[in-house]
Order: C-alpha cells, then structure tokens, then sequence
C-alpha cells in the first residue's frame, strides 16, 4: 500500500468515526428523551437506547468477520442490522414528528449519519487493498483472508490456459496455487466451471 494509498484510508477513517460519534450522540439523546416521555425512566431509560445501536454495531461486526473470512453472511445478521436500522430510524423521526415534516427530516438526519458512517467504516475494513492482495499471493501467502470477488479475480487469472481449454483444475491443484482451504477451493472450481462454460 503507498502512503497515497494510507493516507486516504486513515482520513476517511478518521472522517468516518468524527461523523459516527456526533451523529451516535445526537441519535441516543433522541431515543432517550422519546424513551422518557413513554414511560421509562432512571438508568433503564439511559440503558435502552444502547440496545439499537448495539444491535446495529454487533450485526456490523458479524459480516464484517464473515466478509474477511469469506464465508456468507449470516441471514440472522442481515435481518438484525436492518430491524436495528429501522428501529434507530423510527425513534429519531418521532422524536422530531412534533415539530412538523421538516421536523421529522431533521430528527431523522443523526441516525442516517450514524448508519451510513458505520457502514462506511466496514467498507474500509472490509476490502483490502487490491495491490496487498497480489503482494501477498506473490509472496506464496494465504489467501483465505481475501474476499470472495478478489480470489475468484485470481483464480481466473492463475487457470485462463485451463479455462479457455475446458479443462478444471482439481481441488488438489487449486488449494496448492492459491493457498486456500478445501471449501474456499470448491468455489473457486465452481467459479470456473461456470466461466469455462460461459
């Protein structure tokens, strides 16, 4: 990676969770005082607002580890981020539904940027850069770290002549040049099945 390359990763980065923890504030304090008016109060009330960004967070986190392992996403995790989404997206927008429809945008605004900014984050975190990819298969390394769409991009490369000759490589093969597990080995021939017949 060149410092070009780091210094766009770690400002956007910086930008990212700048923008996350205004918006992560400003969001809590809605729900909060939304919390209070229908009834909870003391530390139960403080508590509660947590669990929607918790939610969204811990969902976050489990396909990002899924992405980075290259392994789907759990269906779970999907259905709990979006309900997480919904529900911070909801608390806000009645927070502000007093104030009118201009109201209920701007409440709104804090939890799309809360959002938005996480997702952002697992962007970054997410996708290594292409050229660490190809300096680490040169240098014979691991690849099951690698996401799916890159290591299908080399294996196509790494078996074009078998490709083009309608010949699949085993999964012996394929494990041994890519450096990949058994499983991550048979998507990768399924992958090439399909380019071979296509």
């Amino acid at each position: 990676m060149t410092g070009t390359d780091k210094a766009i990763r770690w400002s956007t980065a910086a930008a990212v969770v700048g923008v996350a923890a205004v918006a992560a504030a400003v969001s809590y304090e809605h729900a909060y005082a939304l919390v209070r008016v229908h009834g909870e109060s003391g530390w139960t009330a403080r508590m509660i607002p947590l669990t929607v960004d918790g939610l969204i967070w811990a969902s976050s986190m489990v396909m990002l580890d899924s992405a980075r392992r290259g392994v789907p996403v759990p269906w779970l995790a999907r259905w709990l981020l979006g309900l997480g989404i919904a529900a911070t997206l909801a608390a806000n927008v009645a927070h502000g539904l007093g104030h009118g429809p201009i109201g209920a945008t701007v409440g709104a605004w804090p939890a799309v940027a809360v959002v938005g900014s996480y997702e952002l984050l697992m962007m970054i975190i997410r996708e290594p850069p292409r050229a660490a990819v190809e300096v680490s298969a040169a240098a014979g390394q691991s690849a099951e770290g690698i996401p799916d769409t890159l290591l299908q991009d080399r294996a196509a490369e790494e078996f074009a002549d078998d490709v083009t000759a309608g010949r699949m490589p085993s999964i012996r093969i394929i494990r041994a040049r890519l450096h990949v597990g058994q499983p991550r080995a048979q998507v990768v021939r399924a992958y090439l099945a399909t380019l071979a017949a296509s």
